[in-house]
This record gives structure tokens, sequence and C-alpha cells, in this order.
């Protein structure tokens, strides 16, 4: 628990339907992410305000690039909040510390920030994550009247024949190593901090 000036701000395990309401109300995609997740929640002053939900996203060897095993990596998947007082970087790097505490083996978090929803990864910046560039682009597939990652579809119905799709431009990538070892490592890959009026548009 920890407390500034104006409130109370609690961070602990979150129930799956309280993570999946945050989602669906405080986050732009509005959906909760398949798979296994940790969810971890957000209280100010005893009121509930959103959660941080970690997970493999849409690589299930999302390790396997930078060399670690799958319980040593893990995506930063959702930061789902509606109106708080806390600042979001103190409240995701409470919810990275507990995170962390509860698994030992963790070394790595890998995060995304899409452009194509105007976002350019401010709120990694503002916790120190190293800055990789874009990831590969990728391919969205229009299902229950939105845009989404081209996998969902597929786990689904097997393949996504007959569903309208685009290209994207990619995400930008972030990292947070969790030990010193491999922060050295992966500080010899940090970029610029892309800015806001970078990436209005996808570059062809």
């Amino acid at each position: 628990m920890q407390e500034n000036s104006k409130v109370e701000l609690k961070i602990d395990w979150a129930t799956h339907e309280s993570a999946k309401y945050a989602c669906k109300k405080w986050h732009y995609s509005k959906s909760l992410p398949g798979g296994k997740l940790v969810k971890i929640g957000a209280w100010e002053d005893g009121l509930y305000v959103g959660c941080v939900v970690f997970g493999r996203g849409a690589n299930n060897n999302i390790g396997k690039e930078f060399g670690l095993n799958q319980t040593e990596c893990i995506e930063l998947v959702r930061i789902a909040l509606t109106k708080h007082i806390t600042p979001v970087s103190q409240i995701c790097m409470n919810a990275i510390k507990m995170l962390s505490n509860s698994n030992k083996g963790l070394r790595l978090l890998v995060s995304y920030a899409d452009p194509e929803e105007g976002h350019n990864g401010g709120i990694y910046q503002a916790m120190n994550w190293i800055y990789t560039g874009m990831s590969l682009p990728g391919e969205k597939v229009y299902y229950k009247q939105k845009w989404v990652h081209r996998r969902t579809v597929d786990g689904v119905f097997g393949n996504h024949k007959g569903f309208v799709t685009k290209k994207t431009c990619g995400k930008h990538k972030y990292l947070m190593p969790l030990d010193k070892k491999i922060k050295k490592q992966f500080l010899l890959l940090a970029k610029p901090y892309p800015r806001k009026k970078e990436f209005d548009k996808c570059q062809d």
C-alpha cells in the first residue's frame, strides 16, 4: 500500500471479472486478451480505478527473440484505468514490482504502443523503458465491428478467409529489463524515444 498527498493507493491482485470490466470500459481496445494473464488492480481510497494486465500477447514465443524462455519474459498487454489521481507511471511501476516479486525468474517486460491509435509510448518513456524501434508490419482483421489482430480471428475460426483485412505499419516496441545483467545487453539496442509528431501517419 502506498500513500501520496491526496489519495491512498492500493495495488493488489484483480479478478478476471474486474480486469475484463476495466478493459471493456476504459481501454481503447474494449477487450481483455485471451490466454493466461496476470491481472493487477489499483484502488484509490478503496475505489477500484482499473488494472494493469500482463500476458503473452499475440506471440506465444515472446522471449525467443531475446534469448529468453517463456518464464523469463512477459508482455504488458493492457493499462486500463478510469479517472484517477495517482500518476499512471506510479501505478504501473507498483504493479511491475508486485509482478516481479511474485515471479523471481522473470527478467524482461515487453510492451508496444500502436501509432494507429495515436500512441507513441509516452507512459513507457516516463518509466524509462528502453525503446528499440518499430516492430514488423502486421495485419488486422475486421471482426465484431472492430479491427483486431489476425491471430485473434485465426484462433476462433482456424483462418481469416472471407474477412476484410488491412496491413499495419507495426508498433513502437519498448523493453524493461528486470535485472542488471540483461539491462546492459538491451541498452545497446536503445534508440531515441519517438515524439508524437513523428508518427501521426504510418510511413510507407
